[in-house]
């Protein structure tokens, strides 16, 4: 691709976008062609097949999804808080774009490995920040490599299922589903230890001066003048 083709790129993509969010994952190549104002093969010259933009469309969903959970990871908050900004920023991001996550969760009969297959690589990466955060800041003893392992992929899997859930049914406001996911990770997360911050090393002492360095220069004693 070159740098020319990029900007129409994202062009195209946007328009998808918006045609997806508007008519569902049923949206067909004429309705996305038509809202970017162009033609079908122009579509096909850039994505290939509708499986190739839809895949596109995909891919930049979850890589803006992982960008956002990794700055909320980073988030210099209080710990319970952190679970609650973590699982917030995840619900609020398919939230904005239901029909982009379905076609995620739900990929079409026939493609199994297409659109979403996307999804399998964005959840190792998510798994793999979760583990990476638990590790830094939680102690959990001499098995904390494996639990924490174990808890990345494990809150990965469980808020994927409950948001999946609640995308659909919409039982509740997205702040009480916050609250019962947090609810459910804080009891051990809660009686865990922090981690000790590092601290950063201290600057080397300056030499001690001597001391002939510090003495106060000698007075030489006056000789008397005879008159």
């Amino acid at each position: 691709m070159t740098a020319l083709e990029e900007p129409r790129r994202e062009q195209l993509l946007n328009a998808a976008d918006r045609v997806v969010r508007r008519e569902g994952p049923n949206a067909s190549m004429n309705a996305i062609a038509t809202e970017a104002g162009i033609t079908k093969p122009i579509l096909y010259r850039h994505f290939g097949d509708r499986g190739g933009l839809f895949q596109a469309l995909t891919e930049r969903h979850t890589s803006g999804l992982l960008t956002a959970i990794r700055a909320a990871l980073a988030e210099p908050l209080e710990r319970r808080e952190r679970v609650e900004h973590v699982l917030d920023t995840y619900l609020a991001g398919i939230e904005a774009r239901p029909q982009v996550y379905q076609l995620l969760t739900h990929p079409e009969t026939g493609d199994p490995n297409g659109v979403g297959g996307v999804l399998a690589p964005a959840l190792r990466q998510i798994a793999e920040e979760i583990t990476r955060a638990v590790t830094a800041q939680v102690d959990l003893g001499p098995d904390a490599p494996l639990i924490s392992e174990a808890w990345g992929r494990a809150i990965t899997g469980m808020v994927l299922a409950a948001g999946d859930w609640w995308l659909e049914q919409k039982p509740c406001p997205r702040a009480k589903m916050v609250q019962a996911l947090a609810d459910l990770l804080w009891g051990r997360l809660a009686a865990a230890a922090a981690l000790p911050t590092p601290v950063a090393p201290a600057a080397p002492a300056a030499p001690a001066e001597t001391a002939a360095e510090t003495a106060e220069p000698a007075v030489e004693p006056r000789t008397p003048v005879q008159e």
